[in-house]
């Protein structure tokens, strides 16, 4: 259930950010943002934490390295839905939400990464461990 969780939240930060609906922050703030200029800086700040919240522990975890193993296992998984006829892609909507649940899989792995090693190994990283 954890690790749902950590993706379910990692796609809104991304979907939050940019999706093919008008409902996203670049839109809005390309639309709105010059009349609430207050606001669109504190939205993007919020995001922006949360950016850095799930980048920092995905690069610590996994690394950049790890980053492009798992968007590769991910993007060899939706080539084979793809030559087996599951997955279509004319929709470029469709696309874009694809690209988002592949890169929110990537920074949810990347914040569970620590967790699963300690389980698996019985061996902690150095910031797990308590003073």
């Amino acid at each position: 259930m954890g690790f749902l969780l950590r993706w379910v939240f990692a796609f809104l930060l991304l979907a939050a950010t940019f999706n093919p609906t008008e409902y996203n922050y670049i839109q809005w703030v390309r639309s709105y943002g010059g009349m609430n200029v207050s606001i669109s800086v504190l939205a993007g700040l919020v995001l922006l934490i949360g950016y850095i919240i799930y980048l920092r522990a995905t690069l610590r975890s996994i690394g950049g390295f790890g980053m492009v193993l798992v968007l590769a296992l991910v993007g060899a998984g939706l080539w084979v839905l793809y030559d087996l006829g599951v997955l279509r892609l004319q929709d470029p909507s469709m696309n874009v939400w694809i690209g988002l649940g592949a890169l929110s899989f990537v920074l949810a792995i990347g914040l569970s990464w620590s967790i699963v090693r300690r389980s698996l190994s019985g061996q902690a990283d150095v910031d797990d461990v308590d003073a």
